[in-house]
């Protein structure tokens, strides 16, 4: 049953990497909370603006989606990495599956980057058009016009199961554009036999970190060797 499944310590970057439950409930969105995104959308735009290094602020974490922030470190690297992949001439569009700090991240070092948001916690909604909604147990139930259409897909499952990685990993070969595409994987070091055999992925050096001190230990994984960048593969 989901509700006995350990929880993705990353399922929620700074800015609520999270994931979606198993039953239908949603979250009532109270007016602090409403509040809160709206700063952080001000607080967002400011950074665009100034051009600054300042942090992102971010909304508060739910626990009961998984939601558990990256540090700023971790946001801040991986953000690269995607830039870097997508740089040079027409820019094809990254999907963000359940890593709203890592699309709030983009957004601040790169506001014209095509990012698109898949992601349970209907609070990111104020992305307007670059907000999808996404439940991983539907993993085909995407907007067409976003099929096949990501250069750069970055996945942050919610759960640290079999199930969970396999489902999202079909949303992910929904994405993915035909020819030369990336995938960074962001999830519990108990997932890497997984991670290579349903994606073919191999662990970076880089091992992401989040605001709140988890129990389970995090990583890092790509389909591409990034040579000096994320710490390289694993050997």
């Amino acid at each position: 049953m989901e509700n006995q499944l350990e929880l993705n310590p990353n399922s929620l970057t700074e800015l609520s990497e999270s994931s979606a439950p198993s039953d239908d409930d949603e979250p009532a969105l109270s007016s602090h909370t409403l509040a809160a995104l709206k700063e952080f959308l001000a607080e967002q735009q400011r950074g665009s603006d100034a051009g600054g290094e300042s942090e992102v602020s971010l909304v508060s974490e739910d626990w009961r989606l998984s939601q558990f922030w990256y540090s700023p470190e971790t946001a801040t690297t991986v953000a690269e990495e995607v830039l870097a992949l997508c740089g040079g001439g027409i820019r094809a569009r990254v999907a963000c599956i359940a890593c709203p700090t890592l699309y709030a991240y983009l957004k601040k070092m790169d506001p014209n980057v095509p990012a698109q948001l898949l992601e349970y916690d209907k609070r990111f909604g104020q992305y307007g058009s670059e907000y999808t909604f996404y439940d991983y147990n539907h993993p085909e139930d995407i907007p067409s016009e976003l099929k096949h259409s990501c250069k750069v897909v970055v996945a942050d499952p919610p759960y640290l199961s079999k199930e969970c990685l396999e489902k999202v990993a079909e949303t992910i070969h929904l994405l993915v554009q035909p020819g030369e595409s990336f995938l960074l994987l962001l999830t519990g070091e108990v997932q890497k036999e997984r991670a290579a055999e349903i994606l073919g992925l191999h662990p970076c050096g880089f091992r992401p970190q989040h605001s709140s001190k988890l129990g389970n230990e995090f990583r890092l994984f790509s389909n591409y060797d990034p040579g000096t960048r994320l710490g390289g593969w694993e050997k």
